[in-house]
């Protein structure tokens, strides 16, 4: 958890010189081709998910007997059918939608949510940090998965639903990040100045801490969306995520996995694209923190 917290000591004594941290930054990661082309690819998925509806070349619900499970390239099915007849290029379009929803939404909900409750953890102490931080214990007690699926078990399916269940899950490492970025700062010289000025506790937050606890923090929640969309596939695959005959990469990937046998490029299609997708994330997310941590 350490070198999660360390981009927090950069401007920490000196805030006014944020600008040119973010400048510095972006002049490590310009020059780091891997993780730009990360980018590119994740741009490409997000933008082919938005202008699915001008890119899908056919209706993703309708179906078609007589042309299930057709081969890539078959009569015209670029990645051929499913096991009801629909088109894969353009369920897997549709489908993007939902999973990189399912990934970019949890982590942004729970990266207010565990942000806020680890600054206020780590700034005030005492108490009020062993209430918020022994409470966050307690969902760490159960791996991420066995936690997911037991609250969406709980709730039911639906997008809804799984949208809570991943917030939840991803609350808690969120917390601590911020909890520990927080709790280094609040001792350093710039937050005692703003004391002694009488500045209050909101207006230091605010103002010193945020800005400061912000690095850290976006650092891992940049490394949770590919987390996100593995455990909303799982979710998805086990039934507890969205209904049919919604486009889902992960319920995808569960109604075709009985035609394994008869097509398994085409059943691995909904599979690739999670792979493609999440090491992108995660590449993405390395090359972020390389660039952050100004000792690296």
């Amino acid at each position: 958890m350490s070198d999660i917290s360390a981009p927090a000591l950069f401007p920490a004594a000196a805030p006014v010189h944020v600008r040119g941290y973010w400048a510095s930054v972006w002049n490590r990661l310009r020059y780091d081709y891997v993780t730009l082309f990360c980018l590119a690819v994740i741009i490409l998925i997000v933008l082919s998910a938005v202008f699915a509806p001008m890119l899908a070349p056919m209706d993703p619900d309708r179906s078609s007997m007589a042309n299930r499970l057709r081969a890539i390239g078959d009569r015209g099915y670029i990645l051929g059918t499913d096991e009801q007849g629909r088109d894969m290029l353009s369920r897997l379009l549709y489908g993007g939608r939902v999973s990189l929803a399912m990934g970019i939404l949890p982590v942004m909900f729970a990266t207010v949510i565990g942000g806020m409750f680890g600054v206020i953890a780590g700034f005030f102490g005492g108490k009020v940090n062993m209430l918020i931080m022994r409470t966050m214990d307690v969902f760490f007690a159960f791996p991420s998965v066995l936690l997911a699926v037991a609250i969406s078990g709980s709730l039911g399916g639906g997008f809804t639903n799984q949208l809570i269940t991943l917030t939840v899950v991803l609350v808690p490492p969120l917390c601590r990040v911020a909890e520990t970025a927080t709790s280094q700062i609040r001792s350093m010289d710039f937050v005692d100045a703003g004391r002694a000025s009488g500045a209050s506790s909101i207006s230091i937050i605010v103002h010193h801490v945020l800005i400061n606890v912000m690095s850290p923090v976006l650092v891992y929640a940049s490394t949770l969306v590919s987390v996100s969309i593995i455990l909303a596939s799982g979710l998805s695959f086990l039934g507890l995520g969205v209904s049919p005959p919604t486009a889902d990469w992960g319920l995808m990937l569960s109604t075709l996995r009985q035609s394994i046998y008869v097509q398994p490029l085409v059943s691995a299609i909904p599979g690739i694209a999670i792979l493609i997708t999440s090491i992108a994330f995660n590449l993405v997310s390395d090359g972020l923190r390389q660039a952050m941590d100004v000792k690296g």
